[in-house]
């Protein structure tokens, strides 16, 4: 299956997601592409939306290569072949280091669009645009379970099977409308899979802050 783009995606999660409709799920996007997905989740689930700030932790050798993924407190999540590729620690270490530098900063970024939410005892749904090694999942799910969430579920339109079985742990629940053996660049599955940036980040956060406290938080 090729989705349209995030919209068509996001729509057809949210038709396999309707038992949590009136639950007031609390969706968790994860930056930048998943807040197209997290925000049509939200208002079609009557949900709160927010963000679940990861970062990949790239291979030293091919910077596209997640070989981890590290979440806002320091988690670490490494891959099986990190560990057979025995990356040297001094690499993982900066590695870290510049990936939380990057949190850091967006989270900065993003403070003023997203007023407080109650995350324990919610359903939580974590998004993303699809899987492929699963360490961004992971590290994300890592970060949404410290909120205690009554249930934790996993919800992504497409993914790699392998990446797929390595996050299933991690999650109560886990949707996937599309699975491959093969491996595969998530965006080869989106008909239009433009990148998203900061302002349309911003803009999504904001309109979801709107909708929630009724204030004006267009970003000026």
């Amino acid at each position: 299956m090729i989705f349209d783009d995030r919209r068509d995606a996001a729509n057809q999660l949210a038709s396999v997601l309707q038992a949590y409709r009136g639950e007031r799920p609390l969706v968790l996007a994860i930056p930048r592409g998943a807040l197209i997905l997290g925000s049509i989740l939200a208002t079609r689930l009557h949900g709160d939306l927010d963000v679940v700030l990861v970062r990949k932790l790239r291979a030293p050798w091919h910077p596209e290569l997640a070989i981890g993924a590290i979440d806002e407190s320091g988690w670490c999540y490494l891959s099986r072949d990190a560990v057979r590729m025995a990356i040297p620690s001094r690499y993982l270490e900066a590695e870290q280091h510049e990936q939380l530098a990057v949190l850091a900063a967006r989270r900065t970024h993003y403070a003023r669009f997203r007023p407080p939410v109650v995350r324990e005892d919610r359903i939580t749904i974590v998004v993303d645009d699809g899987i492929a090694t699963g360490a961004t999942m992971i590290a994300a799910l890592h970060a949404a379970r410290m909120g205690r969430p009554r249930l934790l579920v996993c919800a992504v339109p497409v993914a790699c099977a392998r990446g797929l079985d390595v996050v299933r742990p991690y999650a109560d629940e886990v949707v996937c409308i599309e699975q491959s053996d093969e491996a595969f660049s998530v965006g080869a599955f989106y008909r239009s899979f433009s990148q998203v940036d900061d302002d349309e980040a911003v803009a999504i956060l904001a309109a979801a802050c709107r909708s929630r406290t009724g204030e004006d938080t267009v970003p000026r």
